[in-house]
């Protein structure tokens, strides 16, 4: 007994004193025009040492009286809304979302400043981060009225876009019509990092990190030699492995990684794949993909949202392909777009490891046929020569299926040669290289060079000829400078990319290849 005693003379007394009436009698005598007990009801809330139990009494009076609280408090429900609920009890935070219920419910004046408490609370209240000698925080700024100017505000530091981006997608499991937009909001703040930060900055930073972590342990190696010491070589490796030395990149492998584990979660339930789940989440993706990452140039990563979903069904990964097809037949598309849509369904057949033979084989039928329907038109026209301007879709067509064939030769001959060899013949590669538009000269040296060896290999067609007489005529290109004009040559005409090629984001890569 003098324990219990004891325990409660040194606990705390729970402060639940009060002065005023109720909420409802309060608000009678503040229309009357008694405004004495409206202020200390204000101040009463506005306590910073408010206890949990005069929390919960005060909500559950609000929670009766939220017909009276119309745009004529709003000064007095902007104070509760203030109130610090989330690192309360559980009784607390469960009264006080009861509450914002009620209060939406029966006055939808107030779902905007709900929701904007909500979505403040996405990030921590106060985030401080140490970047070299900066000192970073999130402003408290109470402007912001939407999810995108909410994202804004704490793009800087990645502690805190990785809260809110998790947060943001926690949404969408709850709100499903929401996730569309919440998606595309994502992937347009993701792809504005990716642009700003090339994949020759992200492996010069790696290089640099290794080297500067060797120099670092060398005299280490030579001062101290005990067995226990651990490896250096290992060490760096272990360091290396764990963060992206660009810090732009760090940013955009932590926000990826989260975008991935979503799209994984969503498809997978209890472990088992949902076609059904998976068929919506990528009709999304696809919209996205069209407003924002098909017309984006030279991004490396954020397309690789759409590759890892593909990885998961077959029927997906040929819908995707399908779907960059008809991009690319399509004359009333743009030709920047019909180029891109080609450079995509080249580069997801050569490095999607997921595609069988079979569905390789009927994508270059339709990319081959269609470079030979192609040609049959412009032979008895008046353009029937080498020019972008009028025949980009074509060239971006032909460096598709050059580039397929370089990464997925081995498999096409693989098995039976001689039937893989009759296949490949059938394709007629030598009318695409002679024919008079004379696609090896505008198609990447690199992959031009590669398939020539590949063709030539297996006495296909040999290239060598027409790439020594383009090697003497190189495209000019004009270019307006400081000096004048000048006349370069192009070793891109076509501005090409490929984008799948090989990730350089460590946790993001580790993600899609596992």
């Amino acid at each position: 007994m003098m324990t219990e005693s004891n325990e409660f003379l040194c606990s705390p007394p729970k402060k639940t004193v009060r002065f005023g009436g109720t909420v409802t009698e309060v608000l009678s005598k503040y229309s009357q025009g008694n405004r004495t007990e409206f202020e200390l009801l204000k101040h009463q809330l506005s306590d910073p040492e408010i206890k949990d139990a005069q929390i919960i009494n005060w909500l559950r009076e609000f929670r009766v009286s939220v017909n009276y609280l119309t745009s004529e408090y709003e000064q007095l429900v902007n104070i509760v809304l203030k109130l610090p609920w989330l690192k309360r009890s559980k009784e607390v935070v469960e009264e006080y979302l009861a509450f914002l219920g009620n209060l939406v419910s029966a006055q939808t004046v107030y779902l905007r400043p709900c929701l904007n408490m909500i979505v403040k609370n996405f990030v921590p209240a106060r985030v401080i981060i140490r970047e070299g000698d900066v000192y970073i925080s999130d402003s408290e700024d109470e402007d912001e009225e939407d999810l995108v100017a909410r994202f804004n505000t704490c793009h800087r530091a990645l502690q805190m876009i990785e809260c809110y981006i998790h947060n943001l997608l926690r949404i969408t499991v709850y709100f499903p019509m929401l996730r569309l937009g919440i998606l595309e909001l994502i992937i347009e703040k993701l792809l504005k990092v990716d642009v700003s930060v090339s994949r020759q900055d992200i492996e010069d930073a790696e290089e640099n990190a290794i080297s500067s972590l060797k120099n670092i342990s060398a005299p280490e190696e030579t001062l101290f030699n005990m067995d226990e010491d651990e490896d250096p070589q290992q060490m760096s490796t272990n360091t290396t492995n764990e963060l992206m030395a660009h810090p732009e990149a760090q940013r955009l492998d932590a926000c990826l990684f989260l975008v991935l584990s979503y799209i994984k979660d969503i498809c997978f339930q209890h472990g088992m794949f949902d076609l059904n789940t998976a068929k919506d989440l990528y009709k999304d993706l696809l919209a996205i993909f069209d407003k924002l990452i098909l017309p984006t140039h030279a991004c490396c990563h954020v397309q690789y949202v759409i590759f890892y979903l593909c990885s998961f069904k077959l029927g997906l990964a040929e819908a995707f392909l399908e779907h960059l097809w008809k991009k690319l037949q399509n004359p009333t598309n743009a030709p920047i777009i019909r180029q891109t849509a080609a450079g995509y369904m080249g580069s997801f057949l050569a490095r999607a490891k997921f595609i069988p033979v079979v569905t390789i084989k009927a994508c270059l039928d339709l990319l081959v046929n269609w470079l030979h329907g192609y040609i049959d038109n412009q032979d008895a026209g008046s353009r029937a020569f080498c020019d972008i301007t009028f025949h980009g879709p074509f060239y971006a067509a032909c460096q598709a299926v050059f580039y397929t064939l370089i990464f997925r030769h081995k498999q096409l001959l693989d098995g039976n040669l001689r039937k893989g060899l009759t296949y490949l013949q059938g394709l007629n590669f030598e009318r695409v290289v002679m024919c008079q538009l004379n696609p090896l000269k505008i198609c990447l040296p690199s992959v031009v060079n590669f398939f020539a060896a590949i063709t030539r290999k297996y006495q296909l067609v040999f290239c060598y000829t027409i790439i020594e007489r383009n090697n003497r005529q190189m495209i000019p290109i004009i270019r307006s400078s400081n000096g004048g004009d000048t006349a370069q040559p192009c070793s891109n005409p076509l501005d090409s990319f490929f984008p799948f090629d090989s990730c350089v984001l460590k946790r993001f890569v580790l993600h899609i290849w596992l």
